[in-house]
């Protein structure tokens, strides 16, 4: 058994991560000393390594949950993660896309600035960015 300053320092997290994720329901109630000292046992070191592995992946709160629930279902199966899974990495390849895209439109932006020394009211950056919101303004995507 640990304290919640000895759990959080063997999981690289914060007493305050700790105990929000208790409150949360990720990680069960602690058992108290006498004291009032919280005491964590084993398993939750491995509730705790797998939150943050899981969200080293990408994984939400909300997403881990459904994990864990998945994984203290007897009605689920391997194919049942694996979707979760999937559908957290399509969603990251489509954020993958969208940050290309704006680092794409940034590239340009920075290459059509040719004189850093232009006055401000020169700038074409900035007057590149004035025009896009100006047709946005008229019927374009928002």
């Amino acid at each position: 058994m640990r304290t919640i300053g000895k759990l959080a320092t063997e999981t690289d997290v914060t007493t305050d991560t700790v105990r929000y994720y208790e409150k949360e329901g990720l990680l069960a109630p602690a058992t108290k000393t006498g004291a009032g000292y919280r005491l964590y046992d084993e398993d939750a070191v491995r509730r705790l390594r797998f939150i943050r592995q899981a969200q080293q992946c990408g994984f939400s709160l909300t997403e881990i949950r459904e994990l864990l629930t998945l994984k203290n279902s007897d009605a689920a199966c391997c194919r049942d993660v694996k979707s979760v899974a999937i559908a957290k990495k399509l969603q990251l390849e489509h954020k993958i896309r969208a940050l290309q895209t704006m680092s794409g439109a940034l590239s340009g932006l920075i290459a059509v600035c040719d004189d850093e020394t232009r006055p401000l009211d020169e700038c074409p950056i900035l007057a590149a960015l004035e025009s896009s919101m100006a047709r946005q303004g008229k019927g374009g995507k928002r």
